[in-house]
């Protein structure tokens, strides 16, 4: 079995290339793995990489070394392929998918992904041919999350620190708009703040958002945010980045469903684990089981 390291040198703060090789060196070249390192040069190169290391029909283990972004491509190139596994190697400013388990610190340890147990995790399709394995989101929390990226670089400015100054710009510029929604065979037609549709838990550089989802479970857990003012949106947002949603029944709904259909007026922002695009009309439907994806042993992510 072959390992394959894809390093994006653009996650993060600075590049990690130089110092994340010596360590795959050291700890893969003692213990006899076969190995290869390769460095993305351009948005989307992980993805056609990960794409052509699958359609080698070759068992492989691809290790994403990078952020959620760097995962989501990874993810998009080898979706459905039965002869990959694919991990995390967190250097991003967020890494926000693997918080979900017990002992997120240990994806940075290649000793221990080397020492690996492995799961089938469902994703979410988007428009039929994108996927997230993470977080999906409309409204307000998409437009906030897809630009992130323009100020996770500013000096001193941690993942979190990104996303809360997202915020507060995309809250000057509008709360909320009409959607239509259909979940499974429910119709809703209202104005909402923001929708969330959750495979994962964690996002926004560590928001808790979806605490009951399970990425393994055959669902979606989508949760809709009415409509709100600036006022009341200022006073739930510690609660709701606590996973603490439920403390507001009467403005956030909580739904789980295998498919997801969204009419907008207009084209309107969808982001996918950070990644961006536009649709007046999105599809998002649950691929059970589409991904293995392998972790360090002796943790867990059931809650």
């Amino acid at each position: 079995m072959k390992h394959l390291f894809i390093i994006n040198p653009a996650a993060g703060k600075y590049d990690h290339t130089g110092e994340l090789t010596g360590v795959i060196r050291e700890r893969c070249e003692p213990a006899g793995v076969n190995y290869e390192v390769l460095v993305s040069r351009a948005p989307g190169d992980c993805t056609r990489i990960a794409q052509a290391a699958a359609l080698t029909g070759e068992e492989l283990r691809i290790y994403a070394c990078g952020g959620d972004g760097t995962l989501n491509e990874v993810v998009n190139g080898v979706a459905g392929a039965d002869n990959v596994a694919i991990t995390h190697l967190p250097c991003g400013s967020g890494n926000d998918f693997i918080r979900m388990f017990s002992d997120p610190a240990a994806f940075s340890d290649i000793s221990r992904l080397l020492d690996a147990e492995e799961a089938r995790l469902d994703l979410i399709r988007c428009q039929g041919s994108h996927y997230s394995i993470n977080i999906c989101s409309m409204g307000l929390d998409a437009r906030i999350g897809t630009q992130v990226s323009k100020y996770k670089r500013l000096p001193l400015v941690t993942g979190h620190g990104a996303y809360l100054l997202s915020a507060g710009v995309n809250v000057v510029k509008g709360m909320h708009q009409h959607f239509v929604l259909e979940l499974d065979d429910t119709v809703i037609d209202d104005e909402q703040t923001m929708i969330c549709i959750a495979n994962g838990r964690w996002y926004g550089g560590g928001f808790y958002a979806a605490p009951d989802a399970e990425p393994d479970d055959g669902l979606m857990d989508v949760l809709l945010v009415k409509k709100v003012s600036r006022l009341t949106a200022a006073k739930i947002i510690g609660k709701y980045k606590e996973g603490k949603y439920k403390d507001y029944p009467d403005i956030i709904q909580h739904y789980r469903c295998r498919r997801v259909v969204v009419h907008c007026d207009t084209d309107s922002d969808v982001n996918l684990d950070g990644e961006l695009l536009m649709a007046k009309d999105a599809t998002f439907e649950i691929v059970p089981k589409a991904l293995r994806f392998f972790y360090p042993s002796g943790i867990t992510y059931h809650n």
